[in-house]
């Protein structure tokens, strides 16, 4: 079985890189803020779609009852999840901050369409924090439990 990010999440980044690739040749203070909205947003990005995302591709089998002895190569994801949770939210902390900046700077700018991608930005990650996260830790613990591992 081959875990997949899915694709409705997947679509939601690549969106998200490529407004934020926008805003970084905006120039002026939004494009510095822009900037280092992507220093912080590029590592993270890749952690979650090494690790926190492809669990979610199990939802809709799981919830369907279809559970397979193989599910359980999503374990070291949501393992490792579930122990960098801290460090992930401490990084939200830092990118929404940078967004924070990055709005301000948009509206000294009279750039609205940057402001209003970073408060886009900040909504993601607090979907993240209150949603994907949370569910996909629950995936491993879930598949611990009924395969008894």
């Amino acid at each position: 079985m081959e875990l997949k990010i899915p694709q409705s999440l997947k679509a939601e980044h690549e969106e998200l890189h490529s407004e934020l690739a926008k805003a970084t040749t905006a120039g002026g203070r939004v494009g510095e803020a822009a900037k280092e909205v992507a220093r912080l947003l590029h590592p993270h990005f890749v952690k979650e779609e090494e690790y926190a995302m492809p669990p979610l591709g199990l939802l809709s089998l799981l919830a369907e009852g279809r559970i397979t002895p193989d599910m359980a190569k999503v374990l070291p994801m949501t393992d490792k999840l579930k122990a960098q949770l801290p460090e992930m939210l401490k990084e939200h902390k830092s990118i929404v901050a940078a967004l924070e900046g990055l709005v301000s700077a948009a509206r000294n700018e009279n750039k609205p369409e940057h402001a209003h991608f970073a408060e886009k930005l900040m909504l993601h990650a607090q979907t993240e924090e209150e949603v994907l996260y949370p569910a996909s830790i629950l995936i491993g613990e879930y598949l611990k439990l009924i395969l008894k591992q």
